[in-house]
């Protein structure tokens, strides 16, 4: 069974988290979004799960899957 989804969210106080989805409280909060991206992928890896990468403003910049993908992505970006 895969793990929950790790979505990259701007925080209130300026800062980015990392919250499992469904869940109401940020699991680790850093200062940078690029700290917060490793770290969920890290989460994503080690759950089979994917990453959702948002903006500022909340709406989502990017996805990346490291579960088993019915739909793999065509895209080389990685």
């Amino acid at each position: 069974m895969a793990g929950k989804n790790q979505h990259v969210v701007p925080t209130p106080n300026g800062k980015w988290g990392v919250r499992g989805e469904g869940n109401s409280k940020i699991t680790k909060e850093t200062s940078t979004q690029t700290q917060a991206i490793e770290i969920a992928r890290e989460i994503a890896k080690n759950q089979g799960s994917e990453v959702v990468i948002h903006r500022k403003d909340g709406t989502i910049r990017d996805k990346d899957s490291y579960g088993k993908d019915p739909y793999p992505p065509k895209d080389k970006k990685h």
